[in-house]
């Protein structure tokens, strides 16, 4: 966890009750929260796609990054270097969207 959101209490988006700042939803009314510094992409299509289409750069178009993905359809992934890069970060969570936030869930 964070240690900068541990303890951090913020207002509900729905509700407007005070809940923890890492709460994905209102304990209170059940609103969807947005967690900041964590992607709605999930691991799983990305680890799919960096998998059997990685040379392809597809995984990079499915979180945002379109120019990153054209340089991997250009190059075959790296010459399957940056793939192979791109598939362990996907694993331990350290991959990022477009805006810098890390895929953090697998479904």
């Amino acid at each position: 966890m964070n240690a900068v959101l541990e303890g951090q209490m913020v207002y509900c988006r729905g509700c407007g009750k005070q809940i923890h700042a890492t709460a994905l939803t209102c304990p209170n009314c059940g609103a969807p929260q947005s967690v900041q510094g964590v992607s709605d992409k999930k691991i799983l299509p990305a680890f799919l796609l960096c998998f059997f289409v990685g040379f392809l750069g597809v995984h990079r178009f499915y979180v945002g990054k379109i120019g990153t993905g054209v340089l991997q359809i250009l190059t075959f992934g790296g010459l399957g270097i940056w793939v192979l890069i791109d598939f362990i970060m996907i694993l331990v969570s350290a991959f990022t969207d477009k805006q810098g936030r890390k895929l953090t869930q697998w479904t």
